[in-house]
């Protein structure tokens, strides 16, 4: 099934040629930012330096910190009242990365949504719930307006009362979920507890976190479903980037709308074809706000032609990260980020450590931090109310839920060289 059979199926020099058509469009939209004016500048290029495809190789890359150092809206090429959404990714500093949309970007971003839930077989018949969060995370209402605009029936779940969501699968017939696999894991628990099957379910859709072969099989058996994994970055609009068509052996990326390249993250240099590296991607359809030769972080690889679906060259799944960014129930983590919090807080240290654990299927984030010894009085009460005002500060700033354990001063490990703070315990199922 197809949502838009011509453009999903394009034959290489066609597509080639779409993709040098947009890409000099993406080029002068580009130029309304001022970061992009500066970079070309000291490059050396001009936007007519950049003929082929092969050319974007003398742009200089555009790194997650470029973001952040452009808070709030100095990515947007377009003027402020041309938003009409803004959505926002956590920053290493407490400052988050800004992304903007303008009307044209969301008519795009739920087309590329229906691509994908189409690609699977899903129809305006399907009955969707949608629990992931709403709000600033791109996850929500991303999916939300690319499963509206097939026609299906949308229920805006979100996160949270697990109960709750079984009741409403069964109650109103839902034959389609969108989450984290990690919640789908527990959601599926949770339902055996309540002794209750999820009869209607068809379909799985997971993404915002890494997971593993077994854990699909395991899903699919105990949920009656068939799932298929999403990749996105709110970088790049959101969910919607790449899905896995029905072979399910790798995730078609839409390049009409992505131009990829695979890359040597210590380098920069191209790796050769079939070789992994880190994803670099310039989107070739946002005009709010256009970003060339994005490193995403995201190692992977590009894999041979030759699906059956006819839908060109995919990527495979995700197998880490270039940098120390965490995934915690779909939430990008810094340690940075903590650092950052800890720091502003006088009652404790500089010294911290950080646990990740996989418990009941769901995510878990401990972090040990030593007392200030100068700022604690020995006092229970005391120290019960620092721990309370370090897990507020920390959820505040991850929007995450982390357990928190006060420790002596000097009792962490103090490291020689580049500190190894975070323990991720978590094991591939």
């Amino acid at each position: 099934m197809y949502w838009n059979e011509k453009i999903e199926t394009l034959k290489p020099d066609a597509l080639h040629a779409l993709q040098l058509k947009r890409l000099k469009t993406t080029l002068n939209q580009a130029q309304n930012i001022d970061f992009y004016r500066n970079q070309f500048k000291s490059a050396g290029i001009q936007n007519s330096s950049i003929k082929t495809l092969d050319d974007i190789s003398k742009i200089p890359f555009t790194r997650k910190q470029d973001l952040r150092d452009g808070y709030p809206f100095g990515f947007f090429a377009v003027p402020l009242k041309k938003i009409i959404r803004i959505h926002t990714t956590s920053g290493t500093t407490g400052k988050p990365t800004v992304v903007g949309y303008t009307r044209k970007d969301l008519d795009t971003w739920s087309d590329l949504i229906a691509r994908n839930m189409t690609m699977v077989g899903i129809t305006d018949d399907d009955i969707f719930q949608n629990m992931v969060n709403y709000g600033m995370f791109t996850g929500g209402l991303g999916f939300h307006y690319g499963a509206e605009k097939i026609g299906m029936t949308v229920i805006p779940s979100a996160t949270g009362n697990t109960k709750r969501q079984i009741e409403m699968i069964n109650d109103f017939g839902v034959t389609t979920i969108h989450c984290t696999p990690s919640y789908a894991m527990h959601l599926s628990e949770v339902a055996e507890e309540m002794g209750t099957s999820l009869d209607s379910l068809r379909t799985g859709i997971f993404g915002a976190e890494s997971w593993s072969e077994s854990t699909r099989k395991t899903l699919e058996k105990r949920l009656g479903i068939t799932a298929y994994d999403s990749y996105g970055l709110s970088e790049l609009f959101g969910p919607g980037v790449a899905f896995e068509c029905q072979e399910r052996d790798g995730l078609h990326i839409w390049h009409d709308s992505y131009l990829v390249e695979i890359i040597d993250p210590k380098t920069g240099e191209r790796v050769a074809d079939g070789e992994r590296g880190e994803m670099v991607v310039t989107p070739l359809m946002k005009e709010a706000m256009p970003l060339l030769r994005y490193r995403t972080g995201d190692i992977t690889m590009l894999m041979e032609d030759g699906c059956l679906c006819r839908r060109g060259t995919k990527i495979a799944r995700i197998t880490g990260r270039s940098d120390d960014m965490l995934v915690i129930r779909g939430i990008n983590v810094f340690p940075s980020q903590i650092e950052h919090v800890l720091l502003r807080i006088p009652e404790v240290g500089n010294q911290f450590m950080v646990y990740i654990d996989r418990i009941n299927h769901l995510d878990e984030m401990t972090v040990e931090v030593e007392i200030n010894r100068g700022f604690f009085s020995g006092e229970l009460a005391d120290l019960a109310r620092l721990q309370k005002k370090v897990v507020k500060e920390l959820r505040d700033t991850l929007e995450l839920r982390t357990t928190v354990t006060l420790v002596e001063p000097g009792s962490l490990p103090r490291f020689e060289g580049k500190a190894k703070r975070v323990i991720d315990r978590r094991e591939a199922e």
